[in-house]
C-alpha cells in the first residue's frame, strides 16, 4: 500500500513539475525573465511552496526551462536526421529551432554560449544540441546542399539572427518567409561568370556570346582584315 502511495506521489510530483515548466516557459516568453515565482505558481495551478520545493531559485527554474527546450530540439533533430535526406533535414531543423525560440529570445543567448549565463545544468544540453547541429550540417555539406565554407558557429549565429527577425515581425507568415530567405543563404551559390566586355576590338560592335570555344575578337572578316593590316603596317 505504501509503495502505491509513494508511486502516486511521484507521479503527482512529475505532473506538477511538468506544469510548472510549461507555465514558466509561457510566462518568461510573454513577460520576460522578471516574472515572480508566485505568478508562475498561479499559472501552473500549484502553491508557491511547491515551486520552491522543485526550484529553490529562479535561476534553477530558468535553467530547467532551457534544458527542456534544448532537449526537445535535440530530439527533433535526431528524428529529422533519421527520416529525411541530409539537406532537407538540416533546413527543417533550423526552421524548427527558429520557430520554437523566437518568443524565448534568451534561449538564443544560451545556445550561442553567452558568457553572462552561468548555466552548469545546461552544459550537457548545449553540447548535445551542438552535436546534432554539427552532424546535420556536415551531412548536408557532404551531400552538396550547403556551402562547404560554413561551420557550426556560423549556423548558430545565423539561426539566432533569424529568431530575432521572426520576433520583430508582427506578421508571422511574412516573418517566416523572410527567415526562409535568410536560411537559403546557406545553400551553395551559383558560380558567377566573370565579366566580359564582348565587343569587336576594331569597331566596338557588341558580339554574340559563345557557349564554347575562345571568345570572338572581331565582328566579321572586314574588321579582322582591317586589324591585320594595322598590325602589319605598325
Amino acid at each position: 500500500m505504501t509503495a502505491v502511495i509513494n508511486g502516486g506521489d511521484r507521479a503527482d510530483a512529475r505532473r506538477n513539475r511538468a506544469r510548472m515548466l510549461t507555465a514558466a516557459g509561457e510566462a518568461f516568453a510573454a513577460d520576460g525573465l522578471e516574472v515572480p515565482l508566485g505568478e508562475i505558481a498561479r499559472r501552473a495551478g500549484v502553491g508557491a511552496g511547491t515551486v520552491y520545493r522543485h526550484f529553490p531559485t529562479k535561476q534553477a527554474l530558468l535553467e530547467a526551462v532551457f534544458v527542456q527546450h534544448l532537449d526537445g530540439l535535440v530530439a527533433a533533430g535526431e528524428r529529422l536526421m533519421a527520416h529525411l535526406p541530409p539537406t532537407q533535414a538540416l533546413f527543417a531543423f533550423l526552421q524548427e529551432v527558429v520557430e520554437k525560440t523566437d518568443k524565448g529570445g534568451h534561449i538564443c543567448d544560451v545556445v550561442a554560449g553567452d558568457a553572462s549565463w552561468p548555466h552548469p545544468m545546461l552544459t550537457a544540453s548545449v553540447q548535445r544540441f551542438r552535436q546534432v547541429l554539427t552532424a546535420l550540417l556536415h551531412a548536408a555539406q557532404r551531400s552538396g546542399g550547403v556551402r562547404a565554407d560554413l561551420d557550426p558557429d556560423d549556423v548558430v549565429a545565423l539561426t539566432v539572427g533569424c529568431a530575432a527577425i521572426l520576433r520583430g515581425r508582427h506578421d508571422r507568415s511574412a516573418g517566416l518567409s523572410l527567415v526562409r530567405l535568410v536560411l537559403d543563404s546557406l545553400r551553395p551559390s551559383v558560380t558567377e561568370q566573370p565579366f566580359r566586355d564582348d565587343r569587336c576590338e576594331e569597331c566596338g560592335t557588341t558580339l554574340p556570346l559563345r557557349s564554347t570555344g575562345r571568345p570572338a575578337r572581331y565582328c566579321g572578316a572586314t574588321c579582322r582584315q582591317r586589324a591585320r593590316r594595322r598590325r602589319l603596317a605598325g
